[in-house]
């Protein structure tokens, strides 16, 4: 069987939000992070990640871009999506709060009738509010104690 990457563009709406899961569980095992993906919004949340500490458990809900929303104010959300290369895992009542006070998505028509915003791309300003939720590395990274077996050379064994 020969595999064939997908064309993320030709993929629907579900089989893109099972894709960026996808992907992003990968980059968050790198935090260490396990995720486990509900099927009913539970609690708004998409899926959720727990930390190998077991103290850490978020709620998270995915998205194609950065999009805030009334309904998930209050809520104990964290907001993923990707943009440019990059995803961010970022808390969503305290990147509104920020938005409300450094944009003007309050006094959109989204906002105002549908109760979202979601931003086509991100300003300077928001990258830079972002940059500290910023999950590097969309490649999974390999151990030191690997990377001899990687290159082809091997000690020891």
């Amino acid at each position: 069987m020969k595999f064939q990457r997908v064309q993320y563009a030709k993929l629907n709406a579900r089989q893109q939000e099972a894709y960026n899961f996808q992907k992003v569980s990968g980059v968050l095992a790198d935090y260490g992070f396990t995720t486990i993906r509900l099927s009913d919004d539970w609690q708004s949340a998409d899926f959720i990640a727990q930390h190998i500490d077991g103290q850490q458990f978020l709620k998270v809900q995915l998205k194609g871009r950065c999009t805030l929303a009334k309904k998930y104010m209050g809520k104990d959300l964290h907001i993923c999506f990707h943009d440019r290369g990059a995803w961010y895992l970022a808390p969503h009542d305290e990147l509104l709060e920020w938005a409300q006070q450094n944009t003007n998505i309050t006094n959109t028509e989204s906002w105002n009738t549908a109760g979202l915003y979601s931003f086509p791309c991100l300003s300077a300003a928001l990258k830079q509010r972002l940059e500290s939720y910023r999950l590097s590395g969309a490649e999974p990274s390999v151990p030191p104690e690997d990377r001899a077996v990687e290159n082809g050379s091997q000690s020891g064994t």
